[in-house]
């Protein structure tokens, strides 16, 4: 069916293809427009169930759905299959926007509110319009890549400065460090830029951070 699927959208016309896209978006937005606070978490597919990362992030999960939070992953495996777990464990409100992909994703047992993309694109959108932070597991280059529109977008001011919050100081240190030898001192960031970005390995700290930003906007 997924094979099916690209053949259409190959098929497609730039003018239908359209309407497609605009159509994701009103699904995207009807089903998540009344999740409440939320925060989104990003990390591997790959993360089996014995790795630290993925307990982790079950515990972070559990203790944010444990204090009203809604937790928002992209629905597949690895990370986002902890972090969908830990909250419906408590409970909680568990959202998985799963992406359509020819091979590697297929949706995780445990978001109990689920909405399914064929374009990343608008998937992201709706990471980063409904949540009020951003927690970073260790990933590769997807995670790499919504950390980075995260962080963008809060520096251009095109969404509120809200947190976003690097899991695992043994993972980031390195990045964070290049950030700081390369673009900070070349003059490609300014010195505030890096306020946007909060490195932790204390699953508290997160909750902490969390609350903090829920009391300001509430």
């Amino acid at each position: 069916m997924e094979k099916q699927y690209l053949i259409d959208e190959m098929e497609l016309s730039e003018s239908w293809r359209l309407f497609r896209i605009i159509g994701e978006f009103v699904e995207g937005v009807e089903e998540m427009h009344d999740i409440g606070q939320a925060v989104s978490i990003f990390g591997s597919a790959r993360m089996k169930p014995d790795d630290p990362y993925y307990q982790k992030t079950v515990k972070i999960a559990g203790m944010l759905a444990e204090n009203g939070f809604t937790v928002i992953t992209g629905g597949g495996g690895g990370i986002m299959e902890a972090a969908n777990k830990g909250a419906a464990e408590k409970n909680g409100k568990s959202v998985g926007l799963n992406i359509v992909l020819p091979m590697e994703q297929a949706p995780n047992p445990y978001s109990n509110i689920k909405v399914e993309f064929n374009y990343f694109f608008i998937r992201k959108v709706m990471f980063i319009k409904y949540a009020m932070a951003y927690v970073i597991m260790p990933g590769g280059f997807g995670t790499l890549d919504e950390l980075f529109e995260a962080v963008t977008l809060i520096q251009t001011k095109r969404v509120k400065p809200l947190p976003v919050i690097l899991f695992g100081s043994e993972y980031w240190g390195g990045l964070v460090e290049w950030i700081k030898a390369r673009l900070l001192e070349d003059k490609l960031i300014s010195p505030g830029d890096l306020d946007i970005l909060k490195v932790t390995d204390d699953p508290e700290e997160i909750l902490k951070i969390v609350k903090e930003v829920a009391a300001l906007i509430s």
